[in-house]
């Protein structure tokens, strides 16, 4: 059983390699500059980011399912929870969003710049001043009826339960939206769920895998990624909620993780009747 699991890792490492050499580096050789000259001038295409994060769910063998639809055409801020960094090459291949990461992000070789690229916000969640400053950029894209999404619990988790939803970075959002000019806004709540690996349904000491959480330094990072097994990925888009300048963030930020932990537990229970996505919860 040993041997064949490691003969199966040796195949995955082989293919993902020849991928990456193969198919993601050349379409990276002409989509980098093109997107880099894109944003230089002021202007966003989100066509060659969307290809990047569908090459990357293969490259990082994610099979990626979808519950509901992103809103379109309308300033939206969505809420989600946050299991691996793998989360956003997933989200980012249904929806076109704008990222909200934390400063580290912006400092991580190669990483960094392909953020950037896709017009990534960073955040210190330290620093109250950051996170006005942030709150800004949020309000203009949303003024231009773009999407921005925030894993709201602040950091990474298992991906067993939903920890609390941050408010702060919500309340901030709210601040600005009149400086911005960012009116009549949904919240949007966004769960995703590692649920199956190898077409089995994913154990608890597998989503320590998934997640990355033990991964100690970049070259176990790399290790990971082209040796484990292909993950099934849901991506539920929830109720929207609407957010003004009169509603309590609070409030609205506890409907969105309630909805959030809901639906988690029910994918990750595989249950038949998931929760349902139409009623607006009152706020």
């Amino acid at each position: 059983a040993l041997c064949r699991a490691a003969q199966a890792g040796t195949r995955k490492m082989i293919f993902r390699t020849l991928f990456f050499i193969f198919v993601f580096v050349p379409v990276m050789l002409i989509g980098v500059p093109l997107q880099f000259i894109i944003t230089r001038l002021g202007l966003f295409w989100n066509v060659p980011t969307m290809v990047f994060h569908k090459l990357g769910c293969i490259f990082c063998g994610l099979r990626v399912h979808t519950i509901g639809e992103p809103l379109h055409g309308r300033p939206t801020l969505l809420l989600s929870n946050h299991i691996s960094w793998t989360d956003i090459i997933a989200i980012g291949s249904v929806a076109d969003v704008t990222f909200v990461a934390k400063t580290g992000v912006r400092n991580t070789f190669f990483v960094g710049f392909m953020a950037s690229l896709q017009r990534t916000l960073y955040v210190d969640y330290n620093r109250r001043q950051d996170a006005k400053r942030t709150s800004a950029e949020m309000a203009k894209r949303l003024a231009h009826n773009g999407a921005v999404l925030l894993f709201a619990e602040g950091h990474r988790d298992l991906g067993t339960h939903v920890q609390p939803f941050r408010s702060a970075l919500v309340g901030a959002a709210q601040e600005a939206m009149a400086e911005g000019g960012a009116k009549d806004v949904a919240i949007q709540p966004v769960t995703i769920a590692y649920t199956h690996l190898q077409g089995l349904p994913v154990s608890r000491t597998e989503r320590a895998g998934i997640s990355g959480i033990n991964a100690r330094g970049f070259r176990a990072v790399v290790t990971n990624l082209l040796t484990s097994g292909v993950k099934d990925v849901t991506i539920a888009f929830g109720a929207p909620i609407p957010f003004s300048a009169d509603t309590d963030r609070k409030a609205v930020t506890k409907v969105a993780e309630d909805q959030v932990r809901r639906m988690l537990v029910a994918l990750n229970r595989h249950e038949r009747k998931l929760p349902a996505l139409a009623e607006v919860a009152p706020v």
